[in-house]
């Protein structure tokens, strides 16, 4: 579904990936792994079409994308849940909803048996629906960012930090929701820095360190692998 090679991303002089290639296949959770600083949520927009490609390629069911603009990969089937929420924080939970879904022709009988779709995933997201967004709780915000990026029936949803700055219950309650995503059959490229959660959700996984990949391998491999248990999940 999704074929990356010798991708290359530069902040002016700083080099943020360098040489990256990675591929997702229909119905895979891919996650990738790292520290701070490493490049991952600048290989999620450069994915999102949010970053330009300095060199390489980014085919995405077997068409390049790599100069297609950000709306065209939304329209294409790609869409992101991206790091922080960014929930448009003076609209509704059901208007920020209905953003999700602003390339579907209004017309779309879908959208609204969509939204409550995602109501039955997110059932606070119900309960909230009339809230403006800026006023739930982080966990909330999180759901929403991920029910929004939903809401364009993606065949490729990329999550970008889904556990970030959340407390332990709702970090469980988000992993939750990936699983059944990936039991649905919906592909997924997960960024995480709680490595041990992500690796335990998906069926591969790449290590990316210095805006390089450095290993890849199965998702179990990895959680057994003495190296990568020192670097990102502990030695315990």
């Amino acid at each position: 579904m999704l074929n990356i090679k010798n991708l290359a991303v530069n902040y002016g002089a700083i080099e943020a990936l360098r040489g990256v290639s990675l591929d997702v296949k229909a119905g895979e959770v891919v996650t990738i792994i790292g520290g701070n600083g490493a490049g991952k949520s600048t290989l999620m927009k450069a994915i999102s079409g949010l970053e330009p490609a300095r060199a390489g390629s980014i085919e995405f069911k077997g068409q390049d994308i790599t100069r297609s603009a950000a709306h065209d990969r939304v329209a294409r089937g790609i869409s992101q849940s991206p790091e922080g929420r960014q929930v448009f924080a003076d609209q509704s939970v059901r208007d920020n909803l209905l953003l999700g879904a602003y390339l579907r022709p209004s017309s779309d009988a879908g959208i609204g048996q969509d939204i409550d779709k995602q109501f039955t995933t997110f059932p606070r997201l119900r309960e909230r629906q009339h809230q403006m967004a800026g006023t739930l709780s982080g966990g909330e915000q999180q759901m929403l960012a991920i029910a929004r990026a939903l809401m364009a029936r993606p065949s490729l949803l990329l999550l970008d930090e889904p556990s970030l700055g959340l407390a332990p219950l709702i970090v469980k309650e988000i992993f939750g929701v990936i699983r059944s995503l990936k039991e649905s059959g919906v592909t997924i490229l997960l960024v995480e820095q709680m490595a041990n959660q992500a690796l335990k959700v998906a069926d591969r996984a790449y290590v990316l360190k210095n805006g390089e990949i450095t290993s890849s391998g199965s998702a179990r491999d990895m959680l057994d692998d003495p190296a990568v248990r020192e670097a990102y999940l502990g030695k315990h």
